[in-house]
């Protein structure tokens, strides 16, 4: 496949390179530093950030499928899922593709989740509520959209390495579920790639 990549130097967005060259994908992928991609035989690299809506646009022109493994960031980019998600319907809406899958955060919608611990639901969202406010509105543009989307809400990051062992639960955490690696993430992606049994839902992984 053709696939649009954003995020591809962070750290769950390396992994979801690598498995994606590894499986014969060609990508193009927005970087604001493109030297640090390039180089991989298959890939393509165009140089910007994902709040600038050209280009976002330059990179998902052409392409089968778009995935975006970015994720929240600290108060200085404050809005920026909220304006990358609009970039990229925007995009994909002109631009022909249909197949959306992005990174979120499972505890960015813990507060309607009927197994998680009463402290972590009362501490976490007050720790993280930025960030967490960001996420949500990546969601809601991205629901909004029409587009045939997953969301995949990632729980604890950790550096662990790739297993392919883990589970998925729709919309909360599986039950006692707290952790997933990176690794673990992104073989979730690629495996739900050409897979609609997730198209308009919200997977939540973990351990």
């Amino acid at each position: 496949m053709r696939l649009a990549l954003l995020g591809g130097t962070g750290r769950i967005g390396q992994h979801l390179l690598a498995q994606a060259l590894e499986s014969g994908h060609e990508v193009t992928a927005l970087a604001r530093e493109p030297a640090a991609l390039r180089g991989q035989p298959g890939l393509t690299v165009v140089p910007g950030d994902a709040t600038d809506a050209a280009a976002v646009s330059a990179v998902v022109r052409g392409a089968d499928a778009v995935l975006s493994a970015l994720g929240p960031r600290g108060a200085r980019t404050q809005g920026m899922l909220g304006t990358a998600s609009r970039n990229l319907v925007a995009a994909m809406s002109t631009g022909g593709a249909r197949r959306l899958i992005c990174v979120s955060a499972a505890g960015a919608f813990i507060s309607g989740d009927p197994d998680m611990n009463a402290m972590i639901k009362l501490i976490l969202p007050r720790v993280l509520a930025k960030q967490f406010a960001d996420v949500r509105d990546m969601e809601s543009a991205i629901r909004a959209s029409g587009l045939e989307w997953t969301l995949v809400r990632a729980t604890q990051l950790t550096s662990g390495p790739l297993t392919g062992r883990y589970r998925v639960r729709p919309d909360y955490s599986p039950a006692g579920g707290r952790k997933i690696s990176r690794a673990d993430v992104a073989h979730f992606i690629g495996a739900v790639l050409d897979d609609d049994s997730w198209v308009k839902s919200a997977p939540a992984l973990a351990y």
